[in-house]
């Protein structure tokens, strides 16, 4: 009876999830706090204000008055606005579809085991280590109708006429940003989707391979579904990034071709105080149209868990 009792008062208390061993549970959230701070005073209180301005007439007078939603109305019932809308889907759309496609592609290929497998791993990532406005400059000296490599050969093979330029139309402008964004992020999304294929076990392709697949069939059936949520990953970081395209736009298309982030740009900086605060809301509808795809992407990650589980 003694020796029981002495066991049971050795028996240590098992600590709450969630809780320190003197069950406080304040310790984990003093460590985070610096974290938070960091966050809202960088992040959340930048948005938060932004949203305040988007509401008023001129933040520049000494009493601005709340507008309402009287500059949202005027951003949205701007054409110019509302061709900076198409543009940037078309551009994120083909985009992130073209850079998932050679992503993938370039990951299945680096994936596997060859002579000087690291140093091609590190060289395709020298185009996304560039800054996007200087990837934006050395292609548009090769747009150029004087000296530009680009435009030479589209005019010999007869697809420009002498003197004209692929950045000389909307059209033209919108692809020009899209060879440039997918030459500089497919990288990128080879890197995320890599870190994917590695984590699948070899045994699986073994176990397939003994049960007569051919490798099209392992493809479809093992890696595509195990790759799943890199993929979506990879996805959600790259359209949120397309979305807020900003230098390509920029550089390309001046003021001729506008995204939601150069007609924001223009409006909050290139315009008088009067324009200032519908430029902010338009950077808002830019913020919100990423809320809006963060949340379907979050969704969709939820759904395949639930799946798998």
């Amino acid at each position: 009876m003694a020796t029981q009792q002495a066991e049971i008062s050795t028996k240590k208390t098992p600590t709450p999830r969630g809780r320190n061993k003197d069950g406080s549970g304040i310790l984990p959230y003093v460590l985070v706090l610096p974290t938070i701070l960091l966050i809202v005073v960088v992040a959340i209180y930048p948005m938060l204000d932004s949203l305040r301005i988007s509401l008023l007439n001129n933040p520049f007078l000494p009493s601005p008055s709340i507008v309402g939603l009287d500059n949202y109305t005027r951003v949205l019932s701007d054409p110019v606005f509302q061709n900076s809308i198409l543009n940037t889907v078309i551009f994120t759309v083909v985009s992130v579809a073209l850079e998932t496609v050679f992503g993938l592609g370039i990951a299945l290929l680096i994936n596997k085991t060859f002579p000087g497998r690291g140093l091609v791993r590190a060289a395709i990532l020298v185009p996304w280590a560039f800054p996007t406005v200087v990837s934006a400059q050395m292609w548009f000296l090769m747009y150029n109708d004087q000296t530009g490599i680009i435009t030479f050969f589209l005019q010999w093979i007869h697809l420009l006429k002498p003197g004209d330029t692929l950045i000389g139309s909307p059209s033209g402008v919108i692809i020009a940003a899209l060879i440039t964004d997918v030459w500089k992020t497919t990288p990128f999304m080879a890197l995320l989707i890599l870190a994917g294929l590695q984590v699948i076990p070899d045994e699986l392709y073994e176990a397939a391979g003994v049960d007569g697949s051919t490798r099209w069939q392992s493809f479809w059936s093992i890696t595509l579904p195990l790759l799943r949520d890199s993929i979506i990953i990879a996805l959600m970081f790259r359209t949120l990034d397309a979305l807020r395209v900003f230098d390509l736009f920029y550089v390309f298309g001046k003021r001729s071709v506008e995204s939601m982030s150069t007609y924001a740009n223009y409006f909050m900086f290139g315009g008088t105080t009067g324009d200032f605060t519908p430029g902010v809301a338009a950077a808002v509808i830019v913020f919100i149209f990423g809320i809006i795809i963060s949340l379907i992407y979050v969704s969709l990650m939820g759904n395949n868990l639930k799946r798998l589980n």
